[in-house]
């Protein structure tokens, strides 16, 4: 069986390293103490740019760890300072790809929750009023298409929230493929769940230029089907330019 790779790289600069991580992996530490993201990108950068010492890295984000795609690290303090920033402010904009067995009852719309988390269980509850500790968060979403029972929706997410999209899409009746903590009845064989962080968008913070990255989707045919709705939505678009 083919081993699968911990990350590839989609970007890199001095300031920034930008990968599409597999499902299965950590990005940062926590108490299983498993190898994460984080310490495959520095043991890269460290023998590639034959660095002795510490590797600098800075954490920007996360991703779950069922979860794939792009994750963005600061290779310099002065970057990840201003990443930060640029988060907090919501500068930046985020595409995700959901696999679900349900079709959404609305083409596309938005999705509003406050989110309350178990940390013991670690999962979160979504209400759809505002709540005693609850935090709020909101995404929009739009439907893509179908490939025999299952459905491709993408989502914006506005707030970014743990477990945010699982449980909003699970609240409006479309638990995403694989995530049996959030109601989809099975689990996937490796543990994955159909999330993928598929693009993202900011401005660089040091040298001013838009950055725009796209996160291939994992290798295997479920997934791979799924790029011939992209592929027909783009067509749809040019022509619509076109006439």
């Amino acid at each position: 069986m083919k081993k699968r790779k911990p990350f590839d790289v989609i970007y890199e600069d001095n300031h920034l390293i930008i990968v599409n991580k597999a499902a299965g992996i950590l990005v940062h530490e926590d108490i299983t103490q498993d190898k994460t993201l984080e310490d495959y990108v520095k043991e890269y950068i460290k023998v590639k740019y034959e660095k002795p010492g510490d590797v600098f890295l800075g954490t920007i984000h996360r991703l779950d760890r069922p979860v794939s795609g792009v994750v963005v690290f600061a290779r310099t303090s002065k970057a990840l300072t201003r990443m930060n920033e640029i988060f907090r402010k919501r500068d930046v904009q985020k595409t995700y790809w959901a696999i679900t067995s349900r079709k959404p009852e609305k083409k596309s719309g938005k999705l509003v929750h406050w989110l309350v988390k178990d940390s013991k269980a670690n999962t979160v509850k979504a209400y759809d009023h505002e709540v005693e500790n609850g935090q709020k968060a909101e995404l929009n979403y739009r439907y893509i298409g179908n490939i025999n029972k299952y459905h491709l929706i993408e989502v914006s997410p506005i707030t970014g929230r743990p477990h945010q999209i699982r449980v909003q899409l699970a609240s409006m009746g479309c638990p995403i493929k694989g995530d049996v903590k959030y109601g989809f009845p099975r689990g996937n064989e490796d543990g994955s769940i159909h999330l993928h962080a598929r693009r993202i968008y900011f401005i660089h913070p040091i040298k001013n230029e838009p950055v725009l990255c796209k996160a291939a989707v994992p290798e295997n045919p479920f997934w791979e089907e799924f790029l011939t709705l992209e592929t027909e939505e783009i067509k749809e678009e040019n022509l619509k330019f076109l006439y």
